[in-house]
């Protein structure tokens, strides 16, 4: 039998041991008495209604690949323009597939894959050579439209996307065909067909 001392000592740890206080809330427990306490409403009026929403425009200039699986005298124009640095616009694009049809015809425009019949980087007789292929040809008049100077105000009315007067007056003035196509009498105005150019000759 245990002393009357120790029995009041067990007695005391066991009695304080379940009086202890239960563990406090956590803190996502503390959080969520906060917010609900501060909880705040916000009332929308049935008039209210969505604002437009401004999307910026965005496009996409095709690349020599995209160009050359398109394949047409259309496209050869705009690859040229593009490797010339120009804009590729409707006006560059028309003025250029009429310089085109000038120089091969439309029918058989990838003529010796030169379809300006452009003798610089060509080789070939008479100064207007054949090209390996209708890249390296675009390749080619995009480097002598910038290399010679006598076409620099070719270059300018390109880059400034002028009116396709302006644009065909700054060609028929430079020494690209010693006939100057007349001056304009040799040139036609009839829309351009679109036509395809066999695969080889793209290369």
């Amino acid at each position: 039998m245990l002393p009357v001392g120790v029995v009041s000592v067990v007695f005391g740890l066991v009695l304080t041991a379940s009086l202890a206080p239960p563990p406090g809330p956590t803190e996502a427990d503390q959080w969520g008495t906060y917010l609900q306490a501060h909880a705040q409403k916000i009332t929308v009026s049935q008039d209210v209604t969505a604002p437009a929403v401004a999307r910026d425009n965005y496009s996409a200039t095709p690349g020599i690949a995209t160009l050359a699986a398109g394949g047409t005298n259309h496209d050869w124009a705009k690859l040229v323009l593009l490797l010339g640095g120009f804009p590729m616009t409707e006006t560059n694009v028309t003025v250029f597939t009429r310089w085109m049809r000038q120089e091969n015809g439309a029918d058989n425009w990838w003529n010796r894959n030169n379809p300006l019949n452009n003798g610089w980087g060509a080789p070939g007789e008479g100064g207007t050579g054949t090209n390996a292929n209708l890249v390296l040809g675009a390749q080619n008049a995009a480097q002598a439209l910038h290399s010679v100077g006598g076409y620099s105000g070719i270059v300018a009315a390109f880059m400034a996307s002028a009116s396709t007067e302006s644009i065909e007056q700054a060609i028929w003035a430079s020494p690209w065909a010693s006939g100057h196509y007349a001056n304009g009498g040799h040139w036609s105005y009839v829309p351009v067909p679109v036509v395809s150019a066999p695969p080889e000759a793209w290369g």
